[in-house]
């Protein structure tokens, strides 16, 4: 299953990206504001892609994480998580701080909302992110998302850390 953008292509995250996903996965600046991240060793970035492995071979996946490829090389990945509510997903993304602020995150998040409603047949899209984030909220308002929730507090695990969440939303 492959999506194609303007200048991206999104593919199925693998084992074969183990590199380039480490090296962003892993970077402490790159997962400032990532609940589960960083991660600290390769086998961690490993668990994970193998996880991701095993839902595309499933039947009917319960999320779906896309490869973020420019001109070959993976950059980023996005994903779309189905919730317990009926064609309502989860949207996330991580992009290689090498690659911020060329638009890439909201090209495929565009890319990945059309895929949503045509053929996972979402009505409605959540996102959440960290309230000092501001590139992702500007992600998520050019992507035509609406902040619906300012209240919210999220949990960094492995900094023992809280911080305001904001969630936005999108209808399909």
């Amino acid at each position: 299953m492959t999506i194609k953008s303007e200048r991206l292509v999104l593919r199925p995250l693998c084992s074969k990206d183990i590199e380039t996903v480490h090296e962003y996965t892993s970077d402490i600046e790159n997962t400032k504001y990532m609940v589960y991240l960083p991660n600290i060793t390769e086998q961690e970035t490993q668990n994970f892609l193998s996880s991701v492995e095993q839902e595309w071979k499933k039947k009917q996946p319960g999320f779906y994480e896309f490869a973020i490829v420019l001109d070959g090389l993976q950059i980023g990945h996005i994903s779309i998580y189905l919730t317990k509510i009926p064609n309502e997903g989860r949207l996330g993304w991580i992009i290689n701080k090498k690659f911020w602020n060329h638009g890439y995150a909201s090209e495929a998040a565009t890319a990945l909302l059309s895929f949503a409603k045509t053929k996972l047949h979402l009505e409605k899209v959540i996102a959440h992110c960290d309230g000092r984030n501001a590139a992702s909220q500007r992600v998520m308002e050019k992507i035509g998302m609406s902040l619906m929730d300012a209240n919210g507090t999220r949990t960094y695990k492995k900094r023992e850390e809280t911080a305001q969440e904001l969630t936005y939303m999108v209808e399909l």
